[in-house]
């Protein structure tokens, strides 16, 4: 399973080993899931905002930017470095 391609690289299969593995290759825009699978999305919802209340999960926040630098934090995410989510702030905390 892969998931997401953030680095802008994406793997490529040789679909000999598909064939070879007897492997099924499907494919998933989570986009859609919720126009699709309101119910589920819903759900997937309330169980992530639990596990952020709970304390048992949390965002990665790899980069902070105040306002004021919000074009350098577009060039930070463009060019690739971006590492989790990347906020700015409208007034440092």
């Amino acid at each position: 399973m892969t998931i997401g391609y953030a680095s802008g690289t994406i793997p490529r299969i040789p679909l000999n080993l598909v064939l070879l593995k007897g492997v099924a290759v499907l494919g998933f825009q989570f986009g859609t899931f919720a126009v699709h699978h309101p119910k589920e999305m819903a759900r997937n919802d309330r169980e992530v905002l639990d596990l952020l209340v709970a304390g048992k999960a949390a965002p990665l926040i790899g980069a902070v930017f105040d306002l004021e630098e919000s074009a350098a934090a577009l060039r930070h995410v463009a060019e690739g470095r971006a590492v989790g989510k990347v906020l700015v702030q409208v007034a440092p905390a």
